[in-house]
């Protein structure tokens, strides 16, 4: 699984952003998906979203699992993640990812393909080749499912669930090999934007290996 493999192998808790960096996608307008539509203005209005995670990866065909914890910060053009003695930084271009085992920082190039674990991406919309439902239950929360018939798309659904408040509380994520993605969220919240929510506290003595093309 790309997202615990390239932390675990090159340092690096496998990017969130890509679609932060562009317009909100709109879906079809026949869609009545109000509390979607809520959740993604959140974003525009620069608003960051704060929360405990934990994630699971579940491989279909050899049935391993492989999970991760943490708490993360979200924005329409940033995100940050801190795990445990790990912390990553990206911005849609670039990835900073401090290793505190090593006191090490690796700076490098976001990759949007392989971005395979995106809860910031799919709380955005993902793309325009998903069709948007939502069910409402009833005690006030509400339940979005995105589905793509695309072969090409990298999640053939996703399912958002969010609370009475409109807030994530679960993403789960089926890929085209029927891999099975789950990210839950404690503690969460909406926060106004501040720079001093994605500061990267790095030790100044740690080691810097930049492999951005170019440096």
């Amino acid at each position: 699984m790309k997202y615990l493999k390239s932390w675990a192998y090159k340092s690096v808790f496998i990017v969130l952003l890509s679609i932060f960096i562009t317009p909100v996608l709109a879906f079809a307008t026949e869609d009545n998906t109000p509390n979607f539509d809520a959740l993604k203005s959140e974003f525009e209005n620069n608003r960051v979203f704060v929360a405990d995670f934990t994630h699971q990866y579940e491989d279909a065909f050899t049935g391993e699992t492989e999970s991760a914890e943490g708490k993360i910060w979200i924005a329409k053009e940033r995100y940050k993640i801190e795990g445990a003695n790990q912390l990553m930084f990206v911005d849609g271009n670039t990835s900073q990812v401090y290793d505190g085992s090593k006191n090490r920082l690796i700076i490098s190039d976001y990759i949007e393909e392989e971005d395979d674990f995106a809860p910031s991406r799919m709380l955005q919309g993902v793309d325009d080749t998903y069709s948007v439902e939502e069910e409402h239950g009833e005690n006030g929360e509400t339940e979005i499912t995105l589905t793509s018939d695309d072969p090409f798309s990298i999640f053939r659904t996703v399912t958002i669930q969010l609370n009475a408040s409109g807030e994530p509380v679960e993403i789960r994520a089926i890929d085209q090999a029927d891999n099975s993605i789950t990210t839950r969220f404690g503690n969460g919240g909406f926060t106004d934007y501040s720079d001093d929510l994605f500061e990267m506290n790095v030790p100044e003595d740690a080691e810097q290996v930049d492999l951005r093309h170019g440096s």
